[in-house]
């Protein structure tokens, strides 16, 4: 039994690993919800606060270099990215602009604020939301408040820690809070 299941994981990451290094690319920005494409495909949407690496986990997941666009500076992802996986397109990945400080008029991220807020609430094919922590900074008020966000919604999210390897240790010993409960534990990830 423990081979057949072991097997099956193995065909399950393959599969997945396939998917990723397929065809892979930008979809469109949308600034409010009624340009959103139909609600036809399961998307994965990327949270957390500005500079966490979303953009660059996106990247790496699909072995691209510049599909979703990276920026030292905080706020410069500004609209919802969406990313078509496979061809044909089986799947969307969602980058979202970052919670807590951005480079950003007020108003221009109080208007991120809410397109963000009201997809996760209603995006009824939204199937999970990867929250990246950076483990150098562990959980942030910022942090709870979006796991709460995502509870009210019953949306599933995994957590994800970035940078880990940027930490003295190289992320042996994470410094962040136990994860909420009913969650699955943090995944760490390394940029390199």
């Amino acid at each position: 039994m423990q081979d057949d299941e072991a097997t099956a994981e193995a065909t399950r990451i393959e599969d997945g690993r396939r998917l990723f290094a397929g065809p892979v690319e930008f979809l469109l920005s949308v600034a409010e919800l009624h340009q959103l494409p139909a609600a036809d495909l399961p998307e994965v949407a990327f949270a957390g606060r500005s500079n966490v690496g979303k953009s660059s986990l996106i990247n790496a997941l699909t072995g691209r270099k510049a599909l979703a666009r990276a920026s030292v500076t905080p706020g410069r992802t500004q609209q919802l990215n969406l990313f078509a996986v496979g061809q044909p397109p089986c799947l969307r990945l969602v980058d979202m602009p970052g919670y807590g400080f951005a480079e950003a008029p007020k108003a221009v991220a109080a208007a991120w604020r809410k397109l963000v807020n009201t997809y996760l609430a209603g995006r009824t094919n939204l199937k999970r939301v990867m929250v990246l922590i950076d483990a150098r900074h562990g959980l942030k008020p910022n942090d709870i408040e979006m796991f709460d966000q995502l509870e009210r919604a019953a949306v599933n999210y995994q957590i994800v820690l970035t940078k880990a390897d940027k930490l003295p240790d190289g992320g042996s010993a994470m410094r962040t809070r136990s994860p909420p409960r009913r969650r699955a534990g943090p995944l760490p990830t390394r940029s390199s």
